[in-house]
């Protein structure tokens, strides 16, 4: 622990302690003593020996927390801690130890580690051998071989069956024949067409003969590979179980509990008491000194997800530590976590800028929502300031959304019909839609295209993160319109609309590497969010002229 100085005044300390979940960060003296430590990391240091400039590198940032305490004498001091281990170390000088009991860990852990990695290695030789592979190949082959011989006799025997249907059509046509002779060559087709047939038979035998021979012998193999990987599985489950249990969590009226217990029934997430946010009070509670107030930051390079920025702060993970941060704090005072309200929105009316008897386009300031939020705080909307102007129109009049701080043009319909044309659009991308926005920082490049999958992060709703196993496609082109003072104003053409894509798509590193300006989610917060629908193209339903609207940023 280090002093803080100077000794923060009586009404600058809370009065209880702020919520580790609060989603409108840190409270300002937990603030206070993390800009200390980001002073320190971004010179280049993290411990005596140990440079920050490790967090830059390909195993990415990293999460840190500092936790303000008071002493029983009344002074107050800071805790600093990162999660999980930094440069494979679990104590570094000047931040708090890991929550586990060393000595039952030390036990577990070698026989864990060493029985895990020789079943990985059990597995990485099975699934590279020679067996595996030429059995592999072979099957594969001999697939592909089917498939090609398949569609051969299949265009083999379409080709006869067109020749016989014309050759049939000739000869009922024919006024020469006897009908011996007619029924003969009927006969005589009927019989070319049961000869197909018979040859389709043989040769399906033929190739179930040959997949008896090698499609059973390769999926025995990649049984004996995926059991292989089900007992490794099934092994560091087992090991994990035993890792948990090194881990006492205590909480500020001393009761002590399991980790395990603490999770509902449900096993731990893999890292859970390993977060900083958990360490900084495990210490606190050990040495007991008074929590005050908490911070936790990212500081490095961001996780190949995204969705963290250097030196922004966030609240306590949702699914490590949602279930234990609560029992740790039983005891203390805690607030309740602050939720977002936007402020009133900036005007009462709504700005209009095309109406007719079929649609309307509005400019959406920035701060008023699209539709109504779930909480009875959050009503006013664009949507409900259009019924209360179009009483008498149906269906569900937007078409589509803009995000609370994101401006600009939003098109709506105002009868059923008109909506589910322009929805086709949208669909179809035959709707032209043209951002603009203040990037944060340099940008590599005049123009590009960025196509990053993009789901919902499950711990941090509403933030979206990269994904490319279960994300869905997300595709955005850009262009450089300007550059100036270390910032870079870009058009962006969005071909999907994803929930936040042009924001997470401009934060990420394999995108355009800085965030747009005043984005409190993936970058910093700022006046506003500057980001803004400019232009909106699409095909009139009614007129079926293309119409086009633009309204130049704000900004």
């Amino acid at each position: 622990m280090t002093l803080l100085e100077p000794a923060p005044r009586t009404e600058d300390v809370p009065t209880a302690f702020p919520s580790p979940f609060d989603a409108l960060g840190p409270h300002a003296l937990a603030r206070r003593a993390a800009e200390s430590l980001q002073a320190t990391l971004r010179e280049g240091v993290i411990a005596p020996g140990l440079s920050s400039r490790l967090l830059e590198g390909p195993d990415g940032g990293k999460m840190f927390g500092v936790l303000v305490v008071r002493q029983r004498d009344g002074s107050q001091g800071v805790l600093r801690a990162f999660s999980a281990m930094l440069a494979g170390r679990w104590d570094v000088p000047g931040f708090v130890p890991p929550l586990f009991d060393r000595e039952a860990r030390a036990r577990v852990e070698p026989v864990a580690e060493t029985t895990v990695k020789a079943l990985l290695a059990r597995a990485e030789a099975w699934s590279t051998s020679e067996e595996l592979l030429r059995l592999r190949a072979d099957d594969d082959a001999r697939q592909a071989r089917e498939a090609t011989e398949r569609e051969a006799l299949r265009q083999r025997h379409e080709d006869r069956r067109r020749q016989r249907h014309a050759r049939r059509a000739e000869v009922l046509a024919a006024t020469d024949l006897t009908e011996a002779t007619r029924a003969e060559a009927l006969h005589a087709l009927d019989q070319e067409s049961r000869g197909d047939k018979a040859e389709k038979r043989r040769w399906d035998a033929a190739q179930e003969q040959t997949r008896r021979d090698l499609a059973p012998r390769r999926a025995k193999a990649e049984r004996r590979l995926r059991a292989l990987d089900r007992l490794r599985r099934i092994v560091s489950r087992g090991f994990m179980k035993q890792l948990h249990d090194t881990y006492a969590i205590t909480n500020a009226r001393g009761e002590t509990r399991p980790l395990r217990t603490l999770y509902a029934g449900a096993e731990p997430p893999s890292g859970a008491g390993d977060c900083a946010g958990a360490k900084l009070l495990a210490h606190a509670f050990a040495h007991r000194l008074q929590p005050v107030a908490l911070a936790e930051f990212w500081w490095g390079t961001p996780p190949a997800s995204g969705g963290r920025i250097q030196g922004a702060f966030y609240p306590a993970c949702r699914d490590k530590c949602g279930p234990l941060l609560p029992f740790m704090l039983e005891g203390l005072e805690v607030s309740a976590p602050r939720l977002f309200v936007p402020p009133p929105a900036p005007t009462p009316e709504l700005s209009i800028i095309f109406e007719d008897a079929w649609l309307v386009i509005i400019d959406k300031p920035c701060g008023l929502l699209s539709v109504p939020g779930r909480d009875a705080a959050l009503t006013d909307s664009v949507l409900t300031r259009l019924r209360a102007r179009h009483p008498h129109a149906t269906g569900p009049l937007l078409v589509h959304r803009l995000d609370l701080d994101t401006s600009g043009l939003l098109v709506a319909a105002l009868d059923a019909r008109t909506h589910s044309a322009l929805q086709r659009q949208f669909l179809h991308r035959d709707v032209d839609k043209q951002y603009v926005a203040l990037i944060g920082g340099p940008v590599q490049g005049a123009s590009g295209t960025i196509t990053l999958p993009l789901r919902v992060d499950l711990d941090d709703r509403p933030r979206q993160i990269v994904d490319p196993v279960h994300g869905k496609p997300a595709v955005t082109d850009w262009r450089v319109l300007h550059r100036e003072a270390g910032r870079t104003r870009v058009a962006f053409h969005p071909r999907t609309g994803r929930t936040h894509q042009l924001r997470v798509h401009a934060a990420h590193p394999l995108g355009l590497g800085a965030p747009i300006v005043g984005d409190p989610l993936y970058g910093h917060a700022d006046r506003r969010l500057f980001l803004h629908a400019e232009v909106l193209s699409f095909v009139h339903p009614a007129t079926g002229e293309r119409v086009s609207f633009t309204r130049a940023a704000p900004f």
